[in-house]
C-alpha cells in the first residue's frame, strides 16, 4: 500500500543511517530505551540529535525523512545495526568471534585489508536458548521521530535473516539454521506489528539476503526459497503499510562486501515473489549495472523502484545535475511514477562526514528537481539551495529567495 509516496512524482529521500552531530556521544550498549531516557544527559541529547538530523534531511530539501539510525550504537563499522535486536531479544548470550567453518561463504578476506579487521574485530552472542521477542522500542523511536517533523519518517530495521549470518547454535532446541531464521522473522514481526500500530506508515526492511544466495547458490536453490518465505512472514500484516525492501552490497565503514553485484539473479525475486511495495537498488556505485534488466517489466511494475543516484562509499559529493543525469538513464527503463530517487544505502555507520552527507543528500532533492522542471511538473522547495538562506552572502550577488512554495 502506497503511504509515504502516494501523491508524489520523483520523490527524494536516502537510505536511513546518518552520520551523528559530534557531541552525541552516547549509546544504550544494550539497555531498553526507557533506562536511557531516564538518564537526561542522554534524553537531552538524544532527543536534539534526532531535531537536528530530521532538519538536516527537511533543509536538505528531501521528501521522505528518516530518524540516522541514531538508535544504534557507535561502534566498531557500524555493528550495532544487526546487533540492536541481538542485544535485547531472548536465547542470545555472549560476544565471540564467529569462527572460520561458520563464517559465510562470501564474508571471507586476507588479512591486510580493512574487510578483514572488521569481521574479525565484530563479536557476536550464540544461540543458547529458545529466541523470543522483547520489545526494541521501535514504537517509542517512531514517535520521537515522527514528533519533529510534518514529513513522513521512514523507519528503517535491519531484516532478521541477515542478522542469522553471524550466529552459531549452541542449544539442543535448533537442529538448524533455518528453525533460527523462522523463529527471529516471528520476533520481528512482533515488533513490526506495533511499529504499525503504534502510527508508522513507512517501513523499510533492510538486506534480505537473497541477492547474495541467489549469486551463490542460484535462484530456484532451495534455501532462496526458504528466505523468501521468512521474509514474507517477518513483514505479514502490514498491508496497510508502505513496505520497503533496501539492498545493497555491503556498508561496514563504506565498505563493498561482494565481488559478484548483479541483481540479475534475483530481479524477479524482489519485484514478483517477496511482499512489499517499494525496492531499493545500489546502483551509482555499479554505474548503474542491470538497469536494463527492468525493461521487460516496464509496463507491469507492481512495485516501486528507488534508485540509488549517489553513493555512500564515495567522498565526492555529487552534483544535482549528476544526480539528474542517473534520473534520465533510470527513465528509459522505469516508468516516473514508479520511480523514487535515494542513496546506494546509509551514510553512517563509521561512513563519512555530516557535511558531505548533507550535500550528498541536497543533491538527490535538487536533481529531482531539474528533472521535474524538464517535464513541466512541480517542484520541492530545497532550503539549502535558496539563494537568500547560504550562511554567507558574497557581496554583489542575486540573492533574491526562491519563495518557500513549491512551483
Amino acid at each position: 500500500m502506497f503511504t509515504a509516496t502516494a501523491n508524489l512524482i520523483l520523490p527524494s529521500t536516502v537510505t536511513g543511517s546518518f552520520p551523528r552531530p559530534r557531541w552525541f556521544d552516547v549509546s544504550m550498549w544494550g539497555r531498553p530505551l526507557d533506562t536511557c531516557m531516564l538518564d537526561i544527559r542522554f534524553r537531552e541529547k538524544f532527543q536534539d540529535a534526532l531535531a537536528v538530523v530530521i532538519s538536516d534531511q527537511e533543509r536538505a530539501g528531501l521528501d521522505i525523512l528518516t530518524h540516522g539510525d541514531f538508535h544504534l550504537d557507535e561502534d566498531m563499522a557500524g555493528r550495532a545495526w544487526h546487533h540492536y535486536p541481538l542485544q535485547r531479544w531472548t536465547g542470545f548470550e555472549g560476544d565471540y568471534l564467529q569462527p572460520e567453518q561458520t563464517t559465510a561463504p562470501w564474508l571471507h578476506y586476507p588479512p591486510g585489508t580493512l574487510l578483514n579487521e572488521i569481521y574479525t574485530g565484530w563479536r557476536w552472542p550464540r544461540i543458547v536458548d529458545k529466541i523470543k521477542h522483547r520489545s526494541l522500542d521501535y514504537p517509542k523511536l517512531w514517535r520521537i521521530s515522527q514528533g519533529k517533523t510534518r514529513k513522513p519518517i521512514k523507519f528503517g530495521t535491519c531484516c532478521s535473516q541477515v542478522m542469522a549470518l553471524f550466529l552459531d547454535i549452541h542449544t539442543p532446541k535448533y537442529k538448524d539454521k533455518r528453525q533460527v531464521i523462522w523463529d527471529m522473522a516471528e520476533a520481528m514481526n512482533k515488533e513490526l506489528l506495533a511499529l504499525r500500530d503504534a502510527g508508522c506508515r513507512c517501513i523499510q526492511i533492510e538486506e534480505p539476503t537473497f541477492h547474495f544466495m541467489a549469486n551463490t547458490y542460484g535462484k530456484d536453490h532451495e534455501e532462496v526459497k526458504f528466505m523468501v518465505d521468512a521474509f514474507n512472514r517477518e513483514v505479514h500484516g502490514l498491508d496497510d503499510v508502505e513496505l520497503w525492501i533496501h539492498t545493497c552490497w555491503g556498508n561496514p565503514n563504506m565498505q563493498r562486501v561482494m565481488e559478484d553485484t548483479s541483481y540479475a539473479k534475483s530481479i524477479e525475486i524482489y519485484l514478483e515473489r517477496c511482499r512489499g511495495d517499494v525496492w531499493t537498488l545500489e546502483m551509482k556505485d555499479r554505474n548503474q549495472k542491470d538497469l536494463e534488466l527492468f525493461a521487460p517489466f516496464k509496463h507491469d511494475l507492481k512495485k516501486k523502484v528507488c534508485l540509488g543516484a549517489v553513493s555512500h562509499r564515495m567522498l565526492q559529493a555529487d552534483r544535482p545535475e549528476d544526480v539528474a543525469a542517473e534520473i534520465r538513464k533510470a527513465l528509459k527503463y522505469i516508468p516516473i511514477e514508479r520511480l523514487i530517487v535515494s542513496s546506494d544505502c546509509g551514510f553512517g555507520r563509521q561512513g563519512c562526514n555530516r557535511e558531505i552527507a548533507f550535500y550528498k543528500a541536497t543533491a538527490i532533492a535538487q536533481g529531482c528537481n531539474i528533472m521535474r522542471r524538464e517535464l513541466g511538473l512541480p517542484v520541492t522547495y530545497v532550503p539549502a539551495a535558496d539563494p537568500s538562506l547560504q550562511v554567507d552572502v558574497v557581496p554583489g550577488r542575486d540573492v533574491a529567495p526562491i519563495g518557500l512554495s513549491a512551483s
